[in-house]
């Protein structure tokens, strides 16, 4: 027997479905206006191995914003799930400590890009000496994004349910191979998810880098050197109202770079949970 729909679980249904159809609609059109507009200024010279005012190539810009993304990587991850893993398989509960990291990590998390590349400027590029360079923006980087992971690992972290801990410690593990062994293993998934959110961010970051890493068009030497990402290239294009095609079929590129890293992680993590 079905059970007759009240009026206000219709209204529901009703909410949930438009709000589902607008947000799949607002993805779609925002895609193909990117897609319409850019890739028919997509042409061999973009890509060529130097950047020069002719060819406004795009190569040195992809380079940089990979190395950008694996430095900043590099230095954000380990300091964002070994911090998630003490507080929630080491720290006590109710330690004031933790509440003080968990609040600091959420108001690190609001605070906008920009004051991020002013802090980047005035201690990496300025006290530090620098200058605009790669590894100036990277740690800018990986502040920002520190917040971030730290908290999707431990939300994943305390998604692994309690009796996986209990078995291993009844079979005499101890704590720290427990952690490496059985729940690292588990939350894969959900801090992966943390990094993809924040390879996003890295990706689509201006204002810090800017301020940070400076906006040289070219592949850099090495981690002093100053460089622009794809997303800083294509401000500069945009801003200087020159290449307005160019910055469209730059944004092609940025949108298939980031669709191209998200979906490797997402592979990755499918492999290493049913391993």
């Amino acid at each position: 027997m079905k059970m007759k729909k009240k009026p206000f679980d219709i209204f529901l249904g009703i909410i949930v479905k438009g709000s589902m159809l607008i947000t799949v609609s607002l993805l779609v059109f925002l895609i193909g206006y990117i897609l319409v507009k850019g890739v028919p200024h997509l042409k061999p010279s973009l890509f060529s191995l130097t950047y020069t005012s002719e060819n406004v190539s795009i190569v040195p810009a992809f380079v940089t914003t990979l190395i950008m993304t694996i430095l900043s990587l590099l230095i954000a991850v380990p300091l964002g799930v070994f911090t998630a893993i003490y507080l929630v398989e080491y720290a006590k509960r109710g330690n004031k400590l933790v509440g003080i990291i968990r609040v600091t990590a959420e108001t690190l998390s609001g605070i906008p890009s920009i004051v991020y590349g002013l802090f980047g400027l005035l201690f990496f590029v300025t006290y530090l000496k620098w200058g605009y360079s790669l590894l100036a923006g990277a740690f800018t980087l990986s502040i920002m994004v520190l917040p971030l992971i730290m908290r999707t690992t431990e939300e994943a972290l305390l998604a692994v349910p309690d009796g996986f801990r209990e078995g291993s410690f009844g079979l005499g593990a101890g704590r720290l191979r427990t952690v490496f062994k059985i729940v690292l293993p588990s939350a894969i998934p959900g801090i992966l998810a943390g990094v993809i959110l924040a390879i996003g961010r890295i990706v689509g970051e201006t204002a810090a880098l800017i301020y940070t890493a400076g906006t040289v068009a070219g592949i850099p030497k090495n981690a002093l050197s100053s460089a622009r990402t794809l997303a800083v290239h294509m401000y500069a294009l945009s801003s200087e109202g020159l290449y307005t095609n160019e910055a469209y079929a730059t944004a092609v590129v940025l949108l298939v770079l980031v669709i191209g890293i998200n979906a490797l992680a997402g592979f990755i993590a499918k492999k290493l949970t049913r391993g």
